[in-house]
């Protein structure tokens, strides 16, 4: 069994206010667990409508599943124009 985690440290370019934030990121988050059926949550940064970081996990039986899984979150991720990737971390257990 491959479990595979991975972190983005968001800055919100629209994060005016944290409502402005938390559509942003319930956004991401929602469209992470309905088309990879991953587990994902907001981990750090809660206060601020600038930032947020995300927490990504996904399990498999299969190291190149997990990856690959990984990889088609972090291109979502990328794809949201209202936020800018800082840092991504990938682990794998």
């Amino acid at each position: 069994m491959h479990i595979g985690t991975q972190t983005f440290m968001l800055e919100i370019t629209d994060g005016l206010t944290l409502k402005d934030k938390r559509q942003v990121v319930r956004s991401l988050l929602d469209r992470a667990r309905s088309r990879f059926h991953v587990a994902a949550a907001e981990i750090d940064h809660l206060d601020s409508p600038r930032w947020a970081t995300i927490a990504i996990v996904t399990v498999s039986n299969d190291l190149a599943v997990a990856n690959r899984t990984l990889e088609k979150v972090a291109q979502m991720v990328e794809s949201e124009p209202r936020a800018l990737i800082v840092e991504r971390n990938v682990v794998f257990l």
